[in-house]
């Protein structure tokens, strides 16, 4: 086992690190979302008794909880124990004729999101939907299109966007401080082998089992795209095969891959290496390094080594993350920690204050469909064996 204490005394520690205090953090990091009036509440519809159960809804000043559904009775008992909520569907098909809700938070498994979010826009309610967005191009652009034809809000609850780290690292972008970014690492390391849970319930597979990997890119592509802005171009992606494996041999994908490693080119003509492993002897994570050539940004790695920022011409020096959920950033009820690095939060606040407000949320259609939408050409890539494609560019928000 690697010695994290005996790792960060490799690098020299200074009196002053980059502002790691409460009070410096405040001085430099603008908050992200608003705290909302306390006049108006969201009445949101919650479906998925399994993720769906990690978010903070019920605490938020401008948010009631006002239905839950799953199609397991289980995780329907989860949600109402969870939400102190009374009203109860068995389905999203029954939730949504509700008319008396605002919103519906999507917590159902990959391959239903864009059928269950067009159905909710369909409706006139807003969603908040589970990564990914889409697992094909052609779904993106219904995404997209649903969003202009309703007018509803869609907003994609990726968790790397609002990482403790993230949040700095956006900052940080935005400040200029790292010169010209010109490389970014992410990471997204997952072990689902075929005996993990999350591939089975009652003996029949779950949509888990066999998964391509690079069809759940947005964990790793956020760390990129939701801090520069930029969007990614081409990429050529490398394939890890395990056909003489369970899931990687009789799955409903046809999918053999269960690592993929992938190179891109950004619209500001950098690079991002991106990994999706799910089987292997490594560390399990989600991280990111950011290289720039006047400032560099390394997150800590769940096998002990810490957070390091490196100037251009000075030694390295140890980062200590800030923790921004205990700001003003988040309404005073939801400054604790959450879940995926204290993303939760920080998701639930967005989409309750940007439906509030009525304004676009930070991880909107467009911004979802920037995070999805190059791996599934990587894929593609994979199945090509490494072939360079171009990403189709889904535009911005107006």
């Amino acid at each position: 086992m690697i010695d994290g204490q005996k790792n960060a005394e490799r690098f020299p520690r200074r009196d002053f690190l980059m502002g790691i205090t409460g009070a410096a953090v405040a001085g430099w990091v603008r908050p992200q979302a608003s705290v909302a009036s306390e006049g108006r509440k969201i009445r949101i519809g919650v479906v998925g008794g399994g993720f769906g159960t990690a978010f903070c809804w019920h605490e938020h000043p401008n948010c009631e909880v006002a239905a839950v559904s799953d199609l397991r009775a289980d995780r329907r008992d989860r949600l109402v124990a969870r939400f102190k909520c009374d009203t109860v569907y068995e389905s999203l098909e029954k939730l949504i004729l509700d008319k008396t809700l605002d919103a519906v938070a999507v917590f159902t498994p990959a391959p239903d999101h864009v059928r269950h979010c067009t159905a909710v826009m369909n409706t006139g309610k807003h969603v908040i939907s589970a990564v990914p967005a889409a697992m094909t191009l052609e779904d993106c652009q219904t995404l997209i299109d649903t969003v202009k034809k309703t007018g509803m809000t869609y907003m994609m609850a990726e968790t790397s966007y609002y990482r403790q780290e993230s949040i700095t690292a956006r900052q940080w972008f935005k400040e200029g401080r790292f010169g010209n970014l010109f490389y970014t690492e992410a990471e997204y390391h997952h072990h689902t082998e075929p005996d993990n849970e999350l591939n089975w319930y009652n003996g029949e597979k779950t949509w888990r089992y066999g998964y391509p990997p690079m069809l759940y890119p947005t964990h790793s592509l956020a760390f990129h795209v939701g801090v520069t802005g930029e969007r990614l171009t081409e990429v050529m992606c490398l394939g890890q095969s395990r056909m003489n494996t369970g899931e990687y041999r009789d799955n409903v994908y046809k999918n053999a891959f269960c690592n993929a490693m992938a190179l891109y080119k950004t619209s500001g003509g950098n690079a991002v290496r991106q990994t999706e492993f799910r089987y292997v002897a490594a560390e399990i994570c989600e991280r990111a390094q950011w290289y720039g050539d006047e400032m560099s940004f390394f997150m800590p790695t769940s096998t002990g080594f810490p957070g390091v920022v490196c100037r251009r011409g000075q030694k390295p020096e140890l980062f200590e993350q800030p923790l921004h959920w205990q700001t003003d950033m988040l309404p005073e009820p939801l400054r604790h920690d959450s879940g995926h690095g204290g993303s939760h939060t920080f998701l639930t606040h967005e989409f309750i204050s940007a439906l509030v407000e009525n304004r676009r949320p930070a991880v909107d259609v467009y911004e979802a469909v920037a995070y999805t939408a190059p791996g599934i050409v990587a894929h593609e890539s994979c199945l090509k064996n490494g072939e360079l494609l171009q990403i189709p560019d889904f535009g911005r928000s107006a």
